[in-house]
């Protein structure tokens, strides 16, 4: 009989977290300063982050001890289990063999939590009393709320609008915690109130809400900002779902030949794939295949450029060496809205450009099906972003299926979707629209990138 979980006992809950720029054949390029154009100073950075995550955020050590009050926090969920797809494989009559991690059995139902605890912990031992954020459908300012409650700390989300309003359960699940959910943009802050002067229907963006949340942080006291993906410090906390997930197919003998996850920002899939990855950059593995999954409505590593750029609207942030499509960029109302951010992490952008990764664009309707199929067979309703990462997987599956190869595919489950039951609602009832964002309005959108004073 084929085995179908894998589980790992608390005991070996990884210890450390891995640190992939030890291994980049070359540097990451630094973040640069908007204003000077010359790379950003640890100092530059601490009226937004505690001094921890500044070290950890250009640290090359190749591994950062998980301190033990995080480890404690993380048991509540972790070790998280790793599933065979059996009766998907079954319903594609597929060859390959497919494999899950499922991170949707934390507390706020996805990955998110990985980095917000360690955030906060770090936050709490540096004095700080109030956390500011933004979130796109809710997974990351529900598990910034989790993790600020656990620690003392108070917070304050900007939710993207079009999110706030189709996703309220995420806010409920955030005020149960005892944040505070404000809608995007806002007339909280000078740079929502601008916004929303030039256009008072505006539905927001991650770059709109990010702008609201420095802002926010950096005039208040004893306040800092938190970020959930992009940069190197959140996407080093996720590797514990990597970490594990290379135990468990030990466990079940085997090896991944293709790693695939949804991309918005980069941080569930990267955590999944640098401890794999590691392996192709040290010669170990070099024929490992990873493909980052993206929606068509957002198409940052399929249509993007690879420049700096900033990592908010209004350009208050560093600017990031990084795929992307224009700060400015304000994609379609999407129902997967932790996908509909203009850049990615310059972590992953860096190993896409060097060919290490590569990226698949999908739309809506189709990443929906997809996600329907798996329901059906694994039982598992996922969010909307997760299901780009299924339809991938299915992809994989029914190519092997033509030509006979018995490829392993793993991919990260990173979130359930019992809070997004209104877009799935919509996708059964034919009600969701594919948006495929107009080139030229990309390109609108890209020369309006940053550039250097003369």
């Amino acid at each position: 009989m084929e085995r179908l979980k894998y589980l790992l006992d608390e005991e070996e809950l990884p210890r450390a977290w891995y640190n992939i720029q030890a291994d980049l054949p070359t540097p990451l390029d630094p973040p640069l300063h908007p204003a000077t154009w010359q790379p950003v100073k640890p100092e530059d950075l601490e009226p937004i982050f505690p001094r921890e995550l500044i070290r950890q955020e250009v640290s090359r050590e190749r591994w950062i001890p998980i301190p033990e009050e995080v480890r404690e926090v993380y048991r509540l969920w972790r070790p998280t289990p790793l599933y065979r797809a059996v009766r998907l494989e079954r319903l594609l009559k597929t060859p390959a063999r497919i494999y899950y991690k499922w991170e949707g059995v934390s507390p706020p139902g996805s990955h998110k939590p990985n980095t917000s605890v360690a955030q906060a912990y770090y936050n709490m031992k540096e004095g700080v009393e109030r956390l500011t954020t933004e979130t796109g459908a809710g997974q990351w300012g529900s598990a910034l709320a989790f993790a600020t409650m656990l620690f003392g700390l108070k917070c304050t989300v900007y939710m993207v609008r079009v999110s706030y309003d189709q996703k309220p359960y995420r806010r409920i699940l955030m005020e149960i915690w005892g944040a505070e959910c404000v809608p995007s943009p806002s007339s909280r802050t000078e740079y929502g109130r601008r916004v929303l002067k030039e256009d008072p229907q505006n539905p927001g963006s991650l770059g709109i809400a990010i702008s609201e949340a420095i802002e926010d942080a950096v005039t208040h006291p004893h306040t800092k900002y938190s970020l959930g993906s992009v940069l190197n410090h959140v996407l080093l906390h996720q590797t514990i779902v990597g970490l594990e997930a290379k135990r468990q197919m030990e466990m079940a003998g085997d090896y991944p030949d293709v790693i695939l996850g949804c991309v918005g920002g980069g941080s569930n899939y990267s955590g999944l794939l640098f401890p794999f990855l590691a392996d192709k950059l040290t010669g170990k593995k070099p024929e490992l295949q990873a493909f980052s999954c993206e929606p068509k409505a957002c198409p940052t590593l399929t249509k993007g450029i690879y420049t700096y750029d900033h990592g908010d609207s209004a350009g208050l942030t560093p600017l990031l060496k990084m795929y992307t499509l224009g700060h400015t960029f304000v994609p379609p109302p999407i129902h997967a809205g932790g996908l509909r951010y203009h850049g990615d992490a310059p972590l992953l952008c860096k190993l896409t450009r060097e060919g290490y990764v590569g990226a698949r664009a999908y739309h809506q309707n189709e990443v929906f099906e997809a996600a329907r199929l798996f329901a059906r067979a694994e039982g598992f309703v996922v969010a909307p972003e997760t299901a780009h990462a299924v339809k991938a997987a299915v992809d994989e599956a029914l190519r092997c299926r033509e030509t006979g190869e018995e490829k392993v595919i793993l991919f990260n489950a990173s979130g359930h979707g019992m809070l997004d039951l209104a877009a799935w609602d919509a996708a059964i009832h034919g009600k969701l629209v594919d948006f495929e964002y107009p080139q030229e309005l990309v390109e609108k959108a890209l020369r309006e990138l940053p550039r250097p004073r003369s």
